[in-house]
């Protein structure tokens, strides 16, 4: 792709894109991630540098406490219908709730870098 066509994709690109496809979102390459749920320093296609924006662990949080929410939910409802031994939750929950945790982190991390790279969103500053 040339450099003017990778600049109107990347134009075009919406931030829950870059979260759930793991785009650049500068250039629309996929190389946001250089791990699971790690950001990669620098994109190799445009030069982006990912270290610049601060996500931070908002995210995480937020996930964490709402998918333990729902697993939570679920847990009740599988053990009030079901009753099923102490072992059955922990091999049907503990590894839904990882992967869900892991995979809604990766997007909404990639979201909110692309949501503050298209918004130029920076540390707010006092000027005296």
């Amino acid at each position: 792709m040339t450099g003017i066509g990778r600049a109107a994709a990347a134009a075009a690109l919406r931030p829950i894109d870059c979260g759930v496809k793991g785009l650049c979102p500068r250039c629309g390459a996929r190389t946001l991630f250089a791990g699971v749920i790690r950001f990669a320093d620098r994109c190799p296609a445009c030069g982006l540098d990912m270290a610049a924006f601060n996500v931070g662990d908002g995210p995480a949080a937020l996930l964490v406490l709402a998918w333990g929410a729902i697993v939570v939910a679920l847990a009740i409802v599988v053990e009030l219908s079901l009753s099923p031994p102490w072992w059955l939750h922990v091999i049907l929950w503990v590894p839904s709730t990882t992967a869900a945790v892991v995979w809604s982190l990766r997007v909404a991390k990639g979201w909110l870098l692309a949501t503050e790279f298209k918004t130029a969103a920076r540390e707010g500053r006092i000027i005296p």
